[in-house]
């Protein structure tokens, strides 16, 4: 029998496609100008802080925070935009105008900055996150100069996945200077809340995580955690309401047996 002559015998056949073809780090993105987003990271963190974002001293109704959203800085230029990964502001409805979701975050509109933004460092975007890329003739200016000199955004935070490592800076007398840690936290007492580093499991995900903390470094606790705890501290209750059921049981016991009916005493 011979052989087809459309058939070429491979003697080295091809590598599969995951030892060839690009992975997620050599296609990061879509867009050539947010290199590293989406990733899983990306959503996960802000997701956390937007759930954890909880000022004590201010009426949620009146608090708002978004991930990845546009927000627009310029009324002279006003298709200009910065997307943060995280930020949140107080003294504005969770609605626009109290009736819509947003598209867009635009602040000449709304009339209140964010009070407290959040970066996440990638691969590519050091230089514009930290403030040492300088702005080019005719280009949008900085995301440092946009929160710094433009929306002059009290809290400045960015934080890097690879080193855990938080660079946090304050508005002060116009510019950012480097914040200090008080407790491993950074303190923001205008919210009477703290910023810092947590080492659990969110969304079943165990690494070292960026949240909110109350001033005084207790958790704040996310919708699920608050439920989980709820269902703990009721089992507990549960279990100690019949452990005193069975020590009453036993003392009553202990009387009958010395000559004393239990249901007889006052």
């Amino acid at each position: 029998m011979t052989s087809s002559p459309h058939l070429i015998p491979q003697s080295d056949p091809p590598l599969p496609p995951w030892q060839t073809l690009p992975t997620m780090y050599d296609l990061p993105s879509d867009n050539s100008e947010e290199p590293g987003l989406p990733d899983d990271f990306h959503f996960l963190q802000p997701l956390l802080l937007y759930l954890t974002f909880q000022p004590i001293n201010w009426n949620l109704e009146l608090v708002y925070s978004a991930a990845d959203l546009n927000l627009y800085y310029d009324v002279q230029h006003p298709l200009w935009y910065k997307r943060p990964d995280w930020f949140g502001v107080v003294g504005v409805p969770k609605l626009y105008n109290e009736r819509d979701l947003r598209l867009s975050y635009v602040t000449w509109q709304e009339g209140v900055n964010p009070f407290v933004v959040v970066e996440l460092l990638s691969p590519g975007t050091e230089e514009e996150d930290l403030g040492t890329r300088k702005n080019e003739i005719g280009k949008p200016p900085t995301k440092w100069e946009v929160y710094e000199r433009i929306l002059r955004i009290p809290y400045y935070i960015v934080f890097s996945r690879y080193t855990n490592e938080i660079q946090a800076f304050q508005l002060v007398g116009g510019h950012y200077e480097p914040m200090n840690l008080v407790e491993g936290r950074l303190q923001m007492p205008e919210l009477s809340l703290s910023l810092g580093l947590w080492q659990g499991s969110f969304r079943d995900i165990e690494r070292l995580w960026l949240r909110w903390f109350t001033l005084e470094g207790k958790l704040i606790p996310a919708p699920t955690e608050e439920a989980a705890a709820a269902t703990e501290r009721a089992i507990i209750a549960e279990q100690e309401a019949a452990q005193a059921k069975r020590k009453a049981e036993q003392l009553a016991e202990r009387l009958r047996q010395l000559g004393v009916n239990p249901d007889e005493i006052d």
